[in-house]
């Protein structure tokens, strides 16, 4: 079996044809920028987001169990920031693979950076120039993965 995905930018602009190719019980990505051969019955369109600034309000009631968890706000931006530890590669991959999935479901992606065991991770919404809700949804998931990663 063979499963194709197209991703769009806004106006139409090509980004990345992702073709997952499911083998023996294994599955097998491979990514290419050309369409050749592709073809889709239908094009496939994101949903109109309704992202804003977190409102002060907002800010107070959902920043303040993040900041109690070890989140930081980011000196001279509106993002936030954590590193995560643990105990080898396989769980920092492991850790990483869960948000970037999740992370795809949402339409958005944290910036990162992975050294062996460590991850440090920064959210922030590029739309709106700031953090929003979105942040705040993912960095609670990111919360969750990372304690089931090291229970």
């Amino acid at each position: 079996d063979r499963l194709a995905l197209v991703s769009f930018r806004p106006r139409g602009k090509f980004i990345l044809f992702l073709s997952v190719m499911f083998a023996r019980g294994c599955i097998l990505f491979q990514a290419t920028s050309r369409l050749d051969g592709l073809r889709l019955a239908r094009p496939l369109a994101k949903m109109a987001s309704k992202r804003a600034k977190l409102t002060e309000e907002e800010r107070k009631t959902s920043l303040t169990p993040l900041l109690d968890a070890g989140w930081t706000t980011v000196k001279d931006r509106d993002a936030i920031y954590k590193e995560f530890l643990f105990k080898n590669f396989n769980q920092s991959f492991g850790f990483m693979t869960r948000i970037a999935m999740q992370a795809e479901k949402m339409d958005h992606h944290p910036e990162w950076f992975n050294v062996y065991n460590k991850v440090q991770i920064t959210l922030s919404t590029h739309d709106v120039g700031g953090l929003s809700t979105n942040d705040v949804k993912l960095a609670n998931f990111i919360e969750t993965a990372a304690k089931s990663v090291t229970a």
